[in-house]
């Protein structure tokens, strides 16, 4: 453990002043200290008056009184104790000089560049900061100085100062052996030189600060305490309460006249988690950050240092010049997303246009985009939840999509029929909606069965309560990430257990469904379609519904990408009772569609939907 005691040598013809020291001792005494045997100019051990020296009476303090009688210091090495302090012996009338209290009563030593022995700095030490690209006149305007302490070791000495004061001084050894003068207030280093700037710059480390004014930038502060590991996961704390950073709201009143803060923490990940941790308190809306270059082919500099050295002042200037906007969570800029913008417009995204559904007749009209959602109604026993099926079948056919079924209604061995019977393209059975079709094969049924397998997932509650739409989700996402699934078919909403709040209206309830199911849908590329039965239609004359006619709210029209309603012609009069109506009632995305309407062709044997004209080419 490294000692705070500051170990002072006598000064050569200095004499002692025998009034000063028995005020001296006097003042020692009422603080408890037992000095009558102690001499100027040595040093003197004996048991701490606060600890006793633990249980082991271990003679762990460390006195010293200077040789001129004006001046103790004293130490207990007991790292539970460790009380230190010193005493003057002029008239000053507070006893302790060597305390003063914070704001929040915690005492705060005074020192001074006498009580620390501080020195100017040596030629070893001048050299030094020289192979680092740090001039003298920098050294001098920023007062660094050196301490001689640990036997003959060197060290040097940050001094930090407000409005000239010492405040705290911050030691570095030649081999990067640091600490730091206790019960100090913490600040920020420099922080005299940001008093009245619009513009500052916050580094990781007093050599960094150093290296900025190398580079023609004096408001420039650094960090007494280094970096974290990790950003916090916390809730940031009351001022008060926030220890860590404690050295920013000691300097509230000059970094709050701040409009611009630049934040050059150092490149590595403890670096950019300070810079995040300075933002949260600074406010992100007026910080900026570098972006460090390369130092040679593979590696990035780690600091500004680094760069004035490698790299030399002209590219630290840049590097400050270039700063970025520090990211706000939520707020971008479209250059955020040129990328993907260029991507778009070169068409390398891949579907930008959409997926053909398979049908010719409904190829101008809509085409299914990822992360898009389709709302798709009808009155019962239209065909909603059959062609949804077919239209799975002819994407999986062209594209090599899978998807995850939600489908509450269906029983999986039915289901199971349906798809393979539209894949196949033959009756699962020998039955009467078979005709004289021959019913797949056994060899057929089991490559089947495998494309099944391959192709679709289900989401299935298997006990009696109903699923939420939270819980549909969390399974569809598993689905994306496991199986790389590229649709969702929510088959019906009606199915879904839609408890709410009693304060919470259908409306405004069906609302923040929809938006989740959106966020989902956006978020993982994946297609939705969601099934939503119309309410009892009141006078239905037999013609398609209206998107406005689902049962639930308006918002299934107002916020889905496209609105679907598939129609059964129930009347021979009207036409062939085969023929299914898709209507296209809304397309949010003029490329992929428009608005209009679609005849199909049902075939009742393989559950197929094909083109008028193909259905009159097969007969």
């Amino acid at each position: 453990m490294l000692s705070r005691t500051v170990h002072l040598q006598p000064h050569e013809g200095e004499k002692t002043d025998m009034d000063k020291l028995a005020v001296l001792k006097m003042k020692l005494e009422k603080a408890g200290i037992a000095c009558g045997s102690c001499k100027p100019g040595q040093y003197s051990r004996m048991l701490c008056p606060q600890c006793g020296g633990g249980e082991s009476r271990e003679r762990s303090f460390s006195i010293f009184i200077r040789e001129d009688g004006e001046l103790a210091m004293w130490s207990c090495f007991r790292a539970k104790c460790g009380w230190r302090g010193h005493m003057r012996a002029s008239v000053d009338g507070k006893g302790y000089s060597s305390l003063e209290k914070s704001s929040k009563g915690k005492p705060h030593r005074v020192i001074t560049e006498e009580s620390l022995e501080l020195q100017p700095l040596c030629d070893e030490l001048i050299a030094y900061f020289a192979e680092r690209m740090i001039s003298g006149e920098t050294l001098r305007r920023n007062a660094v100085m050196q301490r001689t302490c640990f036997g003959d070791q060197i060290f040097i000495a940050f001094t930090y100062r407000r409005n000239g004061q010492l405040i705290s001084c911050k030691y570095r050894g030649i081999n990067k052996r640091f600490w730091q003068e206790k019960d100090t207030e913490k600040i920020l280093y420099g922080v005299d030189d940001i008093k009245q700037a619009s513009d500052i710059i916050i580094v990781e480390g007093e050599m960094d600060k150093l290296s900025m004014e190398e580079a023609g930038y004096f408001s420039c502060v650094s960090v007494p305490d280094g970096a974290p590991s990790k950003v916090s996961n916390k809730e940031l704390p009351a001022e008060g309460e926030d220890t860590k950073y404690q050295y920013l709201w000691n300097c509230k009143e000059y970094v709050e006249k701040a409009s611009r803060i630049i934040l050059a923490t150092d490149a590595d990940a403890p670096g950019q988690a300070l810079a995040e941790e300075l933002a949260r308190r600074l406010g992100r809306e007026r910080c900026w950050r570098v972006k460090w270059p390369k130092k040679n082919d593979t590696d990035v500099c780690k600091d500004a240092n680094e760069v004035l050295m490698f790299l030399g002042p002209e590219a630290l200037r840049e590097v400050i010049e270039n700063a970025e906007l520090y990211p706000i969570k939520g707020l971008f800029r479209f250059s955020d997303y040129f990328d993907e913008v260029d991507a778009y417009y070169h068409r390398s995204l891949g579907f930008e246009f959409g997926v053909s559904t398979g049908w010719m007749a409904l190829n101008e009209l809509y085409n299914v985009v990822p992360g898009e959602l389709t709302i798709v109604t009808g009155v019962p026993n239209s065909g909603k939840s059959e062609w949804i099926d077919a239209l799975l079948c002819n994407i999986n056919r062209s594209v090599g999509w899978k998807f995850v079924l939600c489908s509450m209604e269906n029983k999986v061995r039915e289901h199971a029929r349906k798809l393979l019977e539209k894949h196949i393209r033959k009756p699962f059975f020998n039955a009467r909606y078979g005709e004289s079709v021959e019913r797949m094969s056994v060899e057929e049924f089991e490559q089947g069965k495998t494309w099944l397998n391959e192709t679709f997932h289900l989401i299935r509650c298997e006990d009696d309560c109903l699923p939420s739409i939270k819980w549909v989700l969390e399974l569809a996402k598993a689905a994306v990430l496991r199986h790389g699934v590229r649709g969702l078919v929510i088959d019906p909403y009606n199915e879904l257990d839609h408890q709410r709040p009693p304060n919470q209206t259908e409306t405004e309830y069906v609302s923040q469904m929809l938006t989740k199911v959106k966020r989902f849908a956006q978020h993982h590329a994946c297609h939705v379609w969601f099934v939503a039965h119309p309410r009892q239609l009141q006078h239905w004359v037999g013609g398609p519904p209206n998107l406005y006619d689902i049962s639930g709210s308006a918002h299934f029209i107002n916020k889905c990408d496209n609105g679907i309603v598939v129609h059964r012609n129930r009347d021979e009069n009207a036409g062939p009772l085969d023929r299914v109506q898709i209507c296209i009632r809304k397309v949010r995305n003029k490329v992929i569609g428009n608005i209009g309407d679609a005849f199909l062709s049902y075939n009742r044997t393989t559950g197929e939907f094909v083109d008028i004209d193909d259905a009159a080419s097969r007969k």
